[in-house]
């Protein structure tokens, strides 16, 4: 799965600069540049890896000669206690780059652990688990990625790529009929347009006016089956709104062709992973 580096690069500079903007003064004070040490990191609950590659490019960012050797790959599914990687470099980029290698990789294996549960509760049927922008500030590029190694599907990365009318476009344009028309005459050719609907009559509408995709908002999966029935295959479904693990199978079965959860990126527990001295 490719990641776009020069994002990360960023993330990853901007990363340091906040957690040592002056250096770190424990580590500079106690070691000399030329000391050398090797790091371990452990798995130390059982999830999903992701982010592996990326914590190597913390190390390499302060030490080019770093070498860090990847005892896993990202997307497998490991017992706790696993030994994932092992960093050999200075001692000053091991100590000052632990914690920003760890926040990232814990942070990235957390949503990848999460996202395969829910693709696994709906597995053998026709539907695919979505994620949204529900990411945190500066690092979509991450969580994004940390989804798709978790088996599910990246929904638009940003607002330019899918016009999708929410409620308060809704309220704004003056109704559902006059949002979708609107932006048939003012998007670029080729613009696919998804509808938010919390009632029958706004899927109507919607379908009336020509949506592309149908998002059922907050609906109980007996007015989704219903909502699916009369869309009747003129459009694309998705499901979105407080789906759990414990109801996502259940909103998977009334036939929708997508379901969007927010909580994959923005409460995701981090995967406990620590880094020691060997």
């Amino acid at each position: 799965m490719d990641l776009n580096w020069a994002d990360i690069e960023r993330i990853i500079d901007n990363s340091l600069r906040e957690d040592a903007p002056g250096g770190d003064v424990t580590t500079n004070c106690l070691f000399a540049p030329e000391e050398t040490a090797t790091g371990i990191f452990r798995l130390k609950s059982p999830g999903v890896i992701a982010g592996l590659a990326v914590a190597e490019r913390v190390f390499r960012k302060l030490d080019p000669l770093s070498r860090f050797s990847a005892q896993a790959e990202d997307g497998a599914h490991l017992p706790g206690n696993t030994i994932l990687a092992e960093a050999q470099c200075k001692v000053r980029a091991l100590l000052t780059g632990e914690r920003v290698a760890l926040n990232l990789i814990q942070r990235m294996s957390g949503i990848a652990t999460l996202t395969a549960q829910y693709v696994d509760a709906v597995r053998g049927l026709p539907v695919k688990i979505l994620d949204t922008r529900k990411t945190a500030p500066g690092l979509r590029v991450l969580d994004k990625y940390a989804v798709r190694v978790g088996g599910a599907t990246n929904h638009r990365q940003t607002l330019s790529d899918l016009a999708l009318i929410k409620d308060n476009h809704i309220r704004l344009a003056g109704g559902v009929w006059a949002a979708v028309k609107r932006l048939r005459t003012q998007a670029p050719a080729g613009t696919r347009i998804e509808v938010e609907c919390a009632n029958l009559n706004q899927v109507r509408e919607a379908i009336d006016a020509g949506a592309d995709i149908i998002m059922l908002d907050n609906m109980m999966p007996s007015l989704m089956r219903e909502a699916v029935r009369a869309i009747n295959g003129r459009a694309q479904v998705e499901a979105s709104g407080n789906i759990g693990l414990d109801t996502v199978r259940a909103v998977a079965e009334t036939g929708v062709d997508f379901i969007s959860i927010g909580r994959l990126t923005h409460s995701a527990p981090a995967l406990d992973i620590s880094m020691k001295v060997a």
